[in-house]
């Protein structure tokens, strides 16, 4: 027979039940809301008014790695920007600060990268680890500082923005069930035009330069901007890619001679750590090669030199004597893939860039970006030895590249294809592994992106 339950061991088990019940129904409340709040800025695009030096880039706030930080100049204003691939809607940043603190300063969001939306401001800044409620939304985010606490610039362990939306980071690894033998994409785009123009090393100066051949941007002058090309149209396959790629062309003689049809312009990685690349930001250009260079400043030149190669005849440190009749003239030859993080160009349109040492991008230098290398075909065969360039003799081999491309769609084929370990066409299929899909849909554009 059981015994009746006395009255407070009665009211102690109506209060637990009631904690229970009201623990349960929080967690089924507050859970969601958690859980849709995910980190957004890890291993994202990170760009800044100015950095100290290489090892201190901008990227190294959203490394989420706490040992390693963003510093600027010191000066007033600065700022760190991250793209977080599509608009998001923001709820929360975390701050760590260094010593090197802003008493004022703005968390701004913009869908352009270029109009901008204050979400916060202080001018109470505390430094050390802040945790800001923020409410906007938006493809950037950015610390506008104008306030520096010390006579240092500004600096930050780490940037974290939480969320929702955005696209995901690459993946550290790929996710194939095969070998990993490549990673890489093509960009495949046709000669427009050939002039003696080069809008970054004699900018506004039409007829300045020797004669180059131009392939991707249909615009491009001597006058060519970051907004002209946006603005123009394009002969690659991808219509995202509005970047302008230039080298001097070949002549036999007095002929000039054209490559004809798409030209196979690859983005590699350059590094061992595949899936450590990240995009290209816009606006970014840079020169590869001298046309002043000698034969052994080509021959030991610090990328990868295939030089010239025709027929059965390869690794030519200038024109072979001869090539077989119906054959073409090729040339392959590697572009640095390793970005200050910081400068979009530099004076002499070289040291903003750097080649990788034993694999890995040196700290001045600690940016991994795609490598590109221009495989360039041209028509001609026989007797080579009236074949020249525009520059000069084989040796003087070089190349322009100024980026363009849509952010969105450039990474989309960064992710897939390189961090991916893939050996993709133009659309980001590899050929090899059609399980693991493309990044393009059939009309070579991003899906879902306008």
């Amino acid at each position: 027979m059981h015994q009746p339950r006395s009255p407070g061991r009665l009211r102690l088990g109506l209060v637990i039940a009631a904690v229970a019940a009201t623990v349960a129904a929080l967690i089924a409340i507050v859970s969601p809301a958690v859980a849709a709040d995910s980190l957004l800025s890890q291993g994202r695009q990170a760009t800044a008014s100015s950095s100290e030096g290489g090892a201190y880039a901008a990227y190294l706030a959203v490394d989420g790695n706490p040992g390693t930080r963003w510093a600027s100049t010191f000066s007033d204003p600065q700022w760190l920007q991250v793209d977080l691939g599509a608009t998001a809607t923001i709820s929360q940043v975390v701050l760590t600060w260094e010593s090197a603190y802003a008493t004022a300063f703005k968390i701004q969001t913009s869908p352009n990268g270029t109009t901008w939306t204050d979400a916060y401001t202080t001018t109470t800044g505390t430094g050390g680890t802040q945790t800001l409620a923020v409410s906007g939304t938006g493809r950037y985010i950015r610390l506008y500082g104008t306030t520096r606490a010390t006579g240092y610039g500004y600096s930050l362990w780490e940037f974290k923005v939480y969320g929702t939306g955005g696209t995901p980071a690459p993946t550290p690894s790929p996710t194939g069930t095969s070998l990993v033998t490549h990673h890489e994409f093509q960009a495949n785009c046709s000669v427009t035009q050939s002039r003696p123009d080069d809008p970054i090393v004699y900018p506004g100066l039409p007829g300045a330069s020797h004669m180059h051949t131009f392939v991707g941007n249909v615009t491009t002058t001597a006058s060519s901007t970051l907004a002209s090309l946006l603005a123009g149209g394009t002969s690659c396959v991808v219509p995202a890619d509005k970047s302008s790629y230039w080298f001097p062309p070949v002549y036999k003689g007095d002929q000039l001679i054209v490559p004809v049809g798409p030209q196979v312009l690859y983005y590699k990685s350059g590094v061992l750590d595949y899936t450590s690349v990240r995009p290209f930001p816009q606006g970014l250009r840079y020169v590869v090669g001298s046309p002043t260079a000698t034969q052994a400043d080509f021959q030991r030149a610090p990328g990868a030199v295939e030089g010239w190669e025709c027929g059965e005849s390869f690794h030519n440190w200038d024109f072979p004597a001869s090539c077989p009749a119906g054959s073409q003239l090729n040339i392959r030859y590697q572009a640095p893939s390793c970005w200050d993080g910081v400068h979009l160009d530099s004076a002499d349109h070289k040291s903003h860039m750097a080649y990788p040492v034993n694999g890995e991008c040196p700290t001045t230098h600690p940016v991994a970006v795609p490598m590109l290398e221009y495989k360039i075909a041209f028509p001609a065969d026989g007797d080579m030895s009236q074949v020249r360039l525009s520059s000069g003799r084989g040796y003087t081999w070089h190349y322009d590249f100024f980026n363009a491309w849509d952010p969105a769609t450039l990474a989309a084929l960064v992710t897939h294809c390189i961090n991916g370990g893939l050996q993709c066409n133009a659309r980001g299929y590899d050929l090899y592994k059609p399980e693991r899909g493309a990044a393009l849909d059939e009309n070579y554009r991003l899906p879902g992106h306008p």
